[in-house]
């Protein structure tokens, strides 16, 4: 299993490259970032500094979208870093959700998505594409190599991931979830004739390292982390929306009751406060939820769960960090769960 951390681009930009650095250190093959140029810094081009100062790690967005991104642009940008730096960059991408609702927009449809998936790919890979009814091609760019991971909640969503994506990324650790969303993925795959087990699967979730089993440790990792069941909700009300509450009996629920039952309690969201410890808009996430959704409590906890997310065929585990123990869990995962994750897959092979 493979590690990233999820940083956001808060400002000083050097407090960024200096949690990559030491991510790096303690073992994480990937960096991810926030992507929303009104909320935090423009992070491609603090990408640009990670990748100098690090020799091994993979960085990319988690997410991008084809909304507020020229897509010509973005696979320009990752050509221009993997010649720069030896193709050490992936693209997580999907609909739009922050960088487009904090201007009022609306994310892209999935036709939208799927065509900037194939345009960002190729131009990113050193290939020609059809684009507006131009042939593109980058001619500076050789041997550039890019994977395109699928971030998705919805049953129509998960079936594109199937169908075009490198890799899915699941901004959630619930388990349950987890297995009806990775199913639901290869299946899409196999019935495109694309071979299912190709498809690589990231869950991305809050990882609070604690100190002890504590009930008052228990309570301040539920607080900071609380702000991600909030986030979450905005996609689970839009899938709940389209698709109809499971629980209210409208025969249409594809989705598990797990990811809908928490949100009837949700009013509103300022996407002002998105992604923070304390934010006052997740007050409605029940402690459950945060227990379900994210990955808390000692070394010996977090390797229970991530064994489970293994079993079920979870290829990376990408870690947010937007808490007040970052150096801590970082070490921690460094010295004890990266390598006892390890030691366990060995044992498994």
């Amino acid at each position: 299993m493979d590690f990233g951390a999820v940083l956001q681009t808060n400002p000083p930009a050097s407090r960024t490259v200096a949690l990559a650095k030491l991510a790096e250190q303690h073992g994480f093959s990937h960096v991810w970032t926030f992507d929303s140029h009104l909320l935090w810094q423009e992070p491609y081009v603090i990408y640009s500094q990670i990748l100098a100062e690090t020799r091994r790690v993979i960085v990319g967005p988690m997410v991008t979208n084809p909304a507020t991104r020229d897509w010509t642009v973005t696979a320009s940008t990752y050509a221009t870093l993997n010649e720069m730096y030896g193709n050490r960059t992936i693209c997580g991408i999907g609909r739009g959700d922050s960088a487009v609702r904090v201007t009022n927009g609306k994310p892209t449809t999935l036709r939208e998505l799927r065509e900037s998936i194939h345009v960002i790919r190729e131009l990113a890979n050193s290939r020609p594409v059809e684009y507006n009814g131009a042939t593109l091609q980058f001619p500076w760019s050789t041997g550039s190599t890019l994977d395109i991971w699928v971030a998705a909640y919805g049953p129509l969503a998960l079936k594109l991931a199937g169908e075009v994506g490198d890799g899915f990324i699941l901004q959630m650790a619930d388990l349950d979830v987890a297995e009806w969303m990775i199913r639901t993925v290869r299946t899409a795959a196999d019935n495109a004739g694309r071979d299912p087990m190709a498809i690589k699967f990231c869950v991305a979730a809050p990882m609070y390292i604690a100190a002890s089993d504590s009930r008052a440790d228990w309570d301040h990792m539920r607080d900071q982390c609380r702000w991600f069941g909030g986030m979450v909700g905005n996609h689970v009300a839009d899938i709940v929306a389209k698709y109809g509450d499971p629980s209210a009996g409208s025969g249409r629920g594809a989705v598990p009751r797990a990811l809908t039952d928490y949100i009837r309690g949700r009013e509103g969201y300022d996407y002002n406060e998105h992604g923070r410890a304390g934010n006052t808009h997740a007050d409605f996430v029940p402690d459950e939820i945060v227990d379900r959704f994210c990955l808390l409590g000692t070394a010996e906890q977090h390797i229970e769960k991530l064994k489970a997310l293994k079993e079920l065929g979870v290829d990376q585990f990408a870690g947010y960090l937007q808490h007040d123990n970052k150096e801590e869990t970082l070490r921690v995962y460094g010295e004890t769960v990266i390598p006892a994750m390890r030691d366990h897959i060995t044992a498994k092979a």
